[in-house]
């Protein structure tokens, strides 16, 4: 597993923690990809303003 946590700030685009995590979501992606992990699950929670993703992994 290897949870992500994003922060939200003060924006009126209610979408901003999705559009901003997106590219290091992908990196990370790539990163156990390219080390011959395969993702198999991932869940999200949100706490206030900050959500957290989890990426689960397998080899």
């Amino acid at each position: 597993m290897k949870p992500l946590f994003f922060y939200s700030k003060f924006t009126f685009d209610k979408n901003h923690l999705a559009k901003s995590s997106n590219k290091e979501i992908q990196e990370k992606l790539d990163e156990y990809a390219k080390n011959g992990w395969s993702l198999v699950s991932t869940n999200t929670t949100e706490y206030s303003m900050d959500m957290y993703v989890y990426l689960y992994f397998e080899k």
